[in-house]
């Protein structure tokens, strides 16, 4: 696993041309590209029965295989998460036979109604991964972690961010000295992205808000949410993150994305000023839940740059898009507005 920043020489952008969404009649250029075969999860060739497979947690392991843990959800309407394995990251897809990491209610209450949309950190100190997931009981959704080093034995440490929380992910190194924590509590405040610290994955405070939903018609007013883990750069924690826009017809959820300081990422360097991936595709635009494009994961290809994006899609199947951390960085460079002002 990297260790280290990712450094990138100067480029020009370029490298996707075509339209990101005809329909609004958008110029800007497309940032992710969808693989063709796309969904390349779905139900359909789940080895056990399902309802859905979604918003799947994403590692490139040692031996070079992509492991997904996915989001799966049974007939009685309730999550666990199953792991999906891939030479290529693409396709042949090794699934487990039954469920990965189911819910345990008995020893963890607040899972009672399931587990969902887990987010997967690589933490160098620990030699383990660090498994953010939402487990869903009758106060709510809340945030638990969970370590493991080889996703058949795993550690809970349970909830560490009561109800109402979720959308969080643990970024792969201490900040100060201290574990951070990026998740969104709904509170009187607002659905906004927050950030806490812990001296031992167990006590956490600190809080504050990093991000804030903007107001008034904006793509990301009012409910925003952590997607991927931040991807460390030379230039700060690259985040991608999902605003949610309310319609007559229902909820758009699309994707954003802002720059925050590596050493103290409570302060948003750049932030998007329009969203930059959204539901276009008949699997986006249908499934369950319509208009839905949820990343819980990412990879980096070995050239430090290829972005293998997991999203969920409708609620109802994984998709692929490949984009490029360089474009992502000259897009924000000539799309943002500053950090400071960017909740207006």
């Amino acid at each position: 696993m990297p260790l280290t920043p990712i450094l990138l020489p100067s480029t020009q952008p370029g490298r996707n041309s075509e339209s990101q969404d005809s329909q609004d009649g958008n110029s800007q250029p497309s940032l992710f590209t969808r693989h063709l075969g796309n969904p390349i999860l779905s139900r359909d060739r789940w080895p056990y029965a399902v309802n859905s497979v979604f918003n799947a947690g994403a590692v490139r392991l040692a031996d070079g295989d992509t492991l997904l843990l996915c989001r799966v959800e049974d007939r009685r309407g309730l999550s666990h998460l199953t792991v999906a394995r891939s030479a290529n990251g693409v396709d042949e897809w090794r699934i487990d036979a039954t469920p990965t990491f189911p819910a345990e209610p008995r020893e963890y209450p607040e899972e009672i109604w399931g587990i969902e949309d887990p987010r997967i950190t690589w933490v160098p100190e620990l030699e383990q991964y660090a498994i953010a997931y939402t487990s869903f009981a009758r106060g709510g959704p809340g945030v638990s972690l969970a370590l493991t080093r080889d996703f058949r034995r795993f550690e809970r440490i349970g909830v560490i961010m009561p109800p109402e929380d979720k959308d969080a992910a643990l970024l792969p190194r201490k900040i100060g000295g201290y574990w951070a924590l990026i998740h969104r509590p709904m509170t009187t405040l607002g659905a906004h992205m927050w950030i806490s610290y812990s001296p031992d994955l167990r006590h956490w405070g600190r809080h504050k808000i990093m991000l804030e939903a903007r107001r008034g018609g904006w793509w990301d007013a009012n409910k925003i949410g952590l997607c991927s883990p931040p991807i460390e750069t030379a230039k700060g924690w690259l985040t991608l993150y999902h605003g949610v826009r309310q319609t007559a017809s229902g909820s758009i959820y699309r994707i954003g994305l802002a720059l925050f300081d590596r050493e103290n990422p409570e302060i948003c360097l750049q932030r998007g000023d329009s969203w930059m991936f959204g539901p276009e595709a008949a699997y986006e635009r249908g499934g369950d839940v319509k208009d839905v494009v949820f990343p819980c994961g990412q990879t980096i290809g070995a050239d430090g740059d290829t972005i293998h994006l997991y999203y969920g899609a409708g609620d109802s199947c994984v998709a692929l898009a490949t984009g490029s951390v360089r474009e992502l960085l000259l897009w924000l460079n000539v799309n943002s507005s500053p950090g400071d002002a960017a909740a207006s």
